[in-house]
């Protein structure tokens, strides 16, 4: 942090007091946006939790029991921000994943081939994802963590933020002054409420609500299946029939475990009754994760999770007091099912990063344009959760405007594309990964595959390798959907045949 100055004679420069942020919740986006602000101030990140010294879960965090993945796009951007991240996930734990090579993925039209690496993802636990983090963001000059400690309200007026109320294990109602307050406490958030109690302003509220439920459980995967380097397996719902969707994925974590995850919109919920977990899975238009998961030995219980609305808060929108901003699940929360909120909030991060280094702290307005900066990646995740979720029976919340049905056809015929022809999938996994924005299907190239794109030629079963289906133990042939179907290797051809599989 370079100490700024300010000129009080001429001909005088004198260093100024270190400008003071704080950032109330040590979440992923908080922690994120410590690291981006301690390049120009002092940092207090403000958490309710005793903070892990490892991966250890944290009770503020109790969705981190379920499958996480981090994109290759947010993956990126955390590597801005903290060089070398990803060279230390791997080191403690976490799995590189090639995609589409080493993910073997039923969507909504079909399964994907399994052609060489177009994007990456990182799979692990949450707990480990956040650690490695955590430890590189508490070691950074000038920034500081108040643990067992609660924000009480925001302090100053509707016109300037100047710090928070904090209630610490020695002090209760402690004033930290601040020039910039950063709200990254989640889903819990209360800022809406203070924002209003300060006068300023109703902060607009949007919520698209399918019912989902998540259940989680870990298994103790094959023997000889990490060294094979088994790949995430995932069954996913097509939104475009009206049942309730549901999914199933199998992520392959540190530690030779496999975590797996269902999840059901209103009416087709998982439960927490473990004898209904494998049949649940089984039930699926294709049942090769419950297959999988037959026999094997789990080491937790079912942990489900409810309230998984997405719900925007436009910030943007309102006359935002100077000196504060929202970010990560404070703005927006997503169906956890796509993966986007950490690669939103890192995204994000980097536009905001862009603004500190143009102009720093003290540029007029800087929350408010730290506000405006994160928009266009929380927009663009609305819209892809949003446009999907709202399809399923029983869903509630705002609905697609006019005109939306030309757009989701050519989409689904992007998503068609992509079960048969490479460069589509690549197009696919692009955007998917939050490598690129949603624009990006749009491109003359991809546009003009879109409408060329034969509707036949999907695989007719999972792409598992003859020896990814021995070392779990299934017969290729008995384990796929149709005949000898998904034996191929990771980089085989489709097989030809019809429409995707069956729904339910």
């Amino acid at each position: 942090m370079r100490a700024a100055t300010r000129r009080d004679a001429p001909g005088r420069d004198e260093p100024s007091p270190p400008r003071h942020a704080v950032v109330i919740g040590a979440s992923m986006a908080g922690l994120l946006t410590a690291a981006v602000l301690a390049e120009h101030a002092r940092v207090t990140v403000v958490d309710a939790d005793v903070l892990p010294e490892g991966p250890e879960p944290r009770r503020g965090l109790p969705q981190a029991r379920h499958v996480h993945v981090m994109w290759s796009g947010g993956a990126r951007a955390i590597e801005e921000i903290l060089p070398g991240i990803t060279d230390a996930w791997t080191a403690a734990g976490a799995i590189r994943r090639r995609l589409p090579t080493d993910v073997v993925t039923m969507t909504a039209h079909g399964w994907l081939p399994r052609y060489g690496e177009k994007q990456f993802t990182v799979s692990c636990s949450r707990d480990l994802l956040d650690s490695v983090v955590r430890a590189r963001v508490t070691a950074l000059p000038g920034v500081t963590v108040l643990q067992r400690s609660r924000v009480r309200g925001l302090e100053g007026t509707a016109a300037r933020i100047t710090g928070v109320r904090v209630d610490t294990p020695q002090e209760a109602g402690r004033l930290l002054p601040a020039d910039l307050v950063v709200d990254a406490g989640g889903r819990g958030s209360r800022s809406r409420l203070w924002l209003e109690d300060l006068g300023a302003g109703v902060v607009p509220q949007a919520e698209v609500d399918s019912g989902l439920v998540y259940a989680t459980r870990i298994f103790r995967a094959p023997e000889g299946a990490h060294a094979l380097g088994f790949p995430i397996v995932n069954v996913q719902s097509d939104p475009r029939v009206p049942v309730p969707g549901r999914t199933a994925t199998i992520v392959p974590i540190e530690n030779g475990l496999w975590q797996a995850t269902l999840s059901g919109t209103r009416g087709g919920q998982p439960t927490g009754d473990p004898d209904a977990f494998v049949p649940f899975a089984k039930d699926l238009r294709d049942p090769v994760v419950g297959r999988l998961l037959e026999g094997r030995t789990p080491l937790t219980d079912v942990a489900v999770t409810q309230g998984t609305a997405n719900r925007r808060l436009y910030f943007e929108r309102t006359a935002l007091p100077d000196g504060f901003f929202a970010v990560g699940d404070s703005v927006a929360t997503f169906n956890p099912l796509y993966g986007q909120g950490m690669s939103v909030a890192a995204k994000g991060l980097l536009a905001v990063r862009a603004l500190l280094r143009s102009g720093g702290l003290s540029r007029p307005g800087f929350g408010r344009a730290a506000q405006r900066a994160l928009t266009p990646q929380v927009a663009a995740a609305w819209s892809l959760a949003t446009s999907q979720d709202v399809l399923y029976p029983g869903a509630t919340g705002v609905r697609p405007r006019p005109g939306r049905g030309l757009l989701d056809a050519y989409v689904n015929r992007l998503m068609a594309g992509a079960t048969v022809e490479e460069p589509l999938t690549a197009a696919f996994f692009e955007v998917i990964t939050m490598s690129s924005a949603p624009t990006a299907w749009f491109r003359p190239e991809v546009l003009w595959r879109v409408l060329r794109s034969p509707s036949r030629g999907t695989l007719q079963g999972p792409p598992l390798t003859a020896a990814e289906w021995a070392v779990a133990g299934l017969d290729a042939a008995a384990g796929a959907t149709g005949p000898a179907g998904g034996t191929e290797g990771p980089a085989g051809p489709p097989r030809e045949a019809g429409p995707a599989g069956r729904s339910r």
